[in-house]
């Protein structure tokens, strides 16, 4: 097989990158999420471009996973990235989130789901296949936000747990 010169890899998860700033632009501007759909969005914390209090950053060094619900304010989408005010332990926070960051998508509500290779710095093949989820429980403390959803099983003020996206898929 030739080399890839042109890397359709690249080009098609910038592709599906649109997809999440398309979603997030218009949720942005109507100000709220259509019907039942709901966001799992997760990103590494260490990427370039992420801004996230000091307090996120020492809870969750490489990874978080945030839920894109009932309670969330200034919403900004813009070509590399979006901001958005979202409430952890009754504390209001701005995260800065550039898409190049973002390594899961997830809508439960429609069982859509978009994973991206993400550099992690010494982050081998396996692992590029799993997401940070976050048991409910944990994600209404953290975020106080209601969900049906399970995604997972981590001990509950444990920071969550690494499981496969195919486990993950079982749950739900």
């Amino acid at each position: 097989m030739g080399q890839d010169h042109i890397r359709y890899d690249i080009l098609a998860q910038d592709a599906l990158r649109g997809v999440i700033r398309k979603v997030l632009t218009e949720v942005a501007a109507t100000g709220h999420l259509p019907g039942d759909h709901h966001f799992f969005i997760t990103f590494l914390t260490g990427a370039p471009g992420v801004r996230l209090s000091q307090h996120l950053k020492a809870k969750y060094p490489e990874q978080m996973t945030i839920v894109v619900q009932h309670q969330f304010w200034d919403l900004k989408v813009s070509e590399t990235g979006f901001e958005i005010g979202l409430s952890f332990s009754d504390t209001p926070e701005k995260l800065v989130i550039p898409f190049n960051a973002v390594r899961g998508f997830y809508d439960p509500s429609v069982n859509f789901e978009l994973e991206f290779d993400v550099a992690a710095g010494e982050e081998d093949e396996s692992e590029s296949a799993e997401i940070t989820a976050y048991p409910v429980s944990e994600a209404d403390e953290t975020l106080s936000q209601k969900s049906p959803e399970k995604p997972g099983d981590g001990p509950k003020g444990g920071g969550g747990s690494v499981v496969s996206l195919d486990s993950f898929r079982k749950k739900n």
